[in-house]
């Protein structure tokens, strides 16, 4: 086994098991290294030691409590992220985020949020399984974004409460996708385009939100699935047209690669979403 798949298993384990006891001993196991060893290994692979990494991850589950479900209480969210008092909880995501759990739910200060979580960690290897399909034309509610990706978390916390108040396409029974008309590693992060959107079955109403009425077209599409988080559904779309497009004989439509959303955080964790990337083919 490499050293880039054993680091991979051990923060798949770790994503998966936010709320146990995560002790050196586990998770040096999980890895089959030497504890003695272990700490350097991931450190240099991650930049940081475990404790931190496990208490980052624990605190971004608790940013998406905090700033997408606005009926979890902050203790309940506290003790979800295994700490042991509201107060503990408190003191680490202001020494993390420099915002008391109370401030991010209010105003969340989405770029400094990011660039805690700016690194980069070991994939692995996945098997990807390429399906074409026929999508049939959907017509959605559209709130576009434009800038910085790093500030897309303010429009989704627009998109849903337009949903949330008008109920014209509620996140339980509607569709809900994203249309990536740019590559963020790219694009300059001004002219940075991303919609989103979910699937309705009215025109939208005049609103204050900037939602409007818009379409996905029908047609055919190479689909995979990504799984787990989306900070890395980039591998999944560049496999898409480095990996499969290539040798595949098919052509691509004018139109952008764009997102089915088939479950969400907060409903579930992180390293449990699912998310179908389209690449639309004539």
């Amino acid at each position: 086994m490499s050293y880039d798949d054993r680091i991979n298993r051990v923060c798949e384990y770790i994503s998966h098991n936010l709320d146990k006891d995560l002790t050196l001993d586990r998770v040096s196991d999980i890895a089959a290294l030497s504890k003695f060893h272990f700490h350097r290994v991931f450190s240099a692979y991650t930049g940081m030691n475990l404790c931190k990494f496990i208490q980052l991850a624990r605190l971004k589950k608790a940013s998406f409590q905090l700033a997408f479900q606005s009926n979890m209480r902050i203790i309940t969210i506290a003790l979800d992220a295994n700490f042991e008092s509201p107060e503990a909880f408190a003191r680490a995501f202001k020494r993390t985020f420099e915002q008391t759990p109370s401030e991010f739910r209010r105003a969340p200060e989405w770029p400094l949020w990011h660039s805690k979580f700016d690194y980069s960690l070991p994939q692995g290897e996945k098997e990807m399984e390429v399906k074409i399909v026929n999508f049939t034309k959907t017509t959605v509610a559209v709130l576009e974004h434009l800038g910085t990706p790093k500030h897309i978390y303010d429009s989704l916390g627009t998109f849903i409460e337009w949903r949330k108040h008008t109920g014209l396409s509620p996140v339980t029974t509607s569709q809900s996708f994203g249309i990536a008309y740019d590559d963020p590693e790219t694009t300059p992060p001004d002219e940075f385009r991303f919609d989103l959107c979910g699937s309705i079955n009215q025109d939208v109403p005049a609103n204050t939100y900037g939602i409007k009425t818009g379409y996905i077209p029908g047609g055919r599409c190479a689909v995979v699935r990504h799984t787990g988080s989306l900070d890395h559904i980039a591998g999944s779309v560049y496999f898409l047209y480095k990996e499969w497009l290539p040798g595949s004989r098919e052509e691509l439509r004018d139109y952008p690669c764009f997102f089915h959303y088939l479950n969400r955080i907060p409903d579930v964790d992180e390293c449990d979403l699912l998310t179908d990337v389209y690449l639309p083919v004539k």
